[in-house]
């Protein structure tokens, strides 16, 4: 079965490792295979990893788009215990990514650090 998505015009999609730019008008396109896909919405630029958790999605998203993501996992535990030390309550939100993470799912692990980007934000707001 295809996996269908909807392409506002203008809008960019990673299908594998190839970036996508639709042109000016509305297109579907119906996707067969097993490549990684990302919609723009959840394209995270390395530029746009400016906190600790950002850095997580986009690592894990690099994660999710490599052909060996496993050569990332090092990288990310690292950062998770940084992050642990200062923070221990987001334990329970890496408890679910890492689960993911160590199944293959990074795909699920990427929509799980979106929670704790959100959980994240909510933290730095309680602390100014």
């Amino acid at each position: 079965m295809a996996l269908i998505i909807d392409l506002k015009p203008s809008e960019r999609i990673i299908i594998g490792s190839a970036l996508i730019t639709n042109d000016e008008n509305r297109t579907r396109l119906h996707i067969e295979g097993g490549a990684p896909i990302l919609r723009e919405k959840d394209i995270m630029r390395e530029q746009e990893a400016t906190s600790p958790c950002k850095k997580i999605y986009f690592t894990i998203q690099m994660m999710y788009l490599s052909s060996e993501p496993k050569t990332l996992h090092q990288t990310y535990f690292g950062q998770i215990q940084a992050i642990q030390s200062a923070a221990p309550s987001t334990a329970v939100h890496f408890m679910k990514i890492n689960d993911f993470i160590l199944n293959g799912q990074y795909y699920k692990a990427l929509k799980e650090a979106r929670s704790l980007i959100e959980y994240e934000t909510e933290l730095m707001s309680n602390a100014k």
